[in-house]
């Protein structure tokens, strides 16, 4: 099966992480990345943004002088990366299996992307091809909701918005047991002047901070360290969402 039809769920959903999503959370976190990793590389460096998205985090590099390769596994999502950072370069590709030599100065992930990875084999994937991508002594940023965060007001929460041509609405769920959460989305868009509606359902996974922490040891990084994220679009002093910035 290829990436653009195992990944359509989120073709659906790509409007709305473009207009409502993409501009909040890279504004939002833009400045924790300044700090925890534009410092801590050269200037101009080359970055992979994995897990792109909508391209709103690129097109900020790009903004800084910075070289940019983003990397999104939903053909209608990079479609919005290449309008909103054109001068950026993007891959269709899946982040448990790319492939890319050693180039980059730095790796970053946000917008709690690597949740969607849902079992740690398969994270443990992503983590070495992001090793193998850095250049020595580079960085690998990502941040990361941990189980306790999604035990907490994430579970049954909502959120969704209405505008002339479209509307959406989410439901959020957690199993405790399984530390697996389920977004159930829900879009209408109109078309011809007819409201189409459409139901899809993501995946995220709750991991804990011991296992994260072996299994970026496991592929050999370094100086893993980790910080609290202190401001979250869902609430603001939730524990539980992290930073986690480690070295090659």
């Amino acid at each position: 099966m290829s990436i653009a039809n195992y990944y359509s769920e989120y073709n659906t959903f790509a409007r709305i992480v473009n207009e409502y999503w993409g501009p909040q959370v890279s504004q939002l976190l833009f400045p924790d990345v300044e700090e925890l990793l534009l410092k801590n590389i050269p200037e101009k460096a080359h970055i992979l943004d994995l897990c792109c998205g909508a391209g709103h985090l690129a097109k900020k590099f790009l903004q800084k002088s910075y070289q940019v390769t983003g990397l999104d596994s939903s053909v209608e999502l990079l479609r919005y990366a290449h309008e909103n950072a054109p001068d950026g370069k993007f891959i269709l590709d899946d982040a448990r299996y790319f492939q890319l030599p050693s180039t980059f100065h730095g790796v970053v992930s946000t917008d709690y992307s690597l949740n969607h990875v849902t079992n740690l084999e398969d994270l443990i994937c992503v983590f070495k091809n992001s090793y193998t991508a850095l250049l020595p002594k580079g960085l690998f940023m990502f941040d990361l909701r941990l189980d306790e965060y999604y035990r907490g007001s994430w579970n049954n929460s909502m959120e969704g918005d209405v505008k002339e041509d479209y509307a959406w609405a989410l439901k959020r769920h957690y199993n405790s047991e399984e530390k697996i959460g389920t977004i159930n989305i829900t879009t209408f868009q109109l078309f011809n002047n007819n409201w189409q509606r459409l139901d899809n359902a993501w995946l995220v996974k709750g991991y804990l901070r011991e296992e994260v922490i072996f299994a970026l040891k496991k592929v050999g990084f370094t100086e893993v360290n980790y910080y609290n994220i202190k401001c979250d679009l869902i609430e603001p002093e939730q524990t539980g969402a992290v930073y986690f910035v480690c070295r090659k």
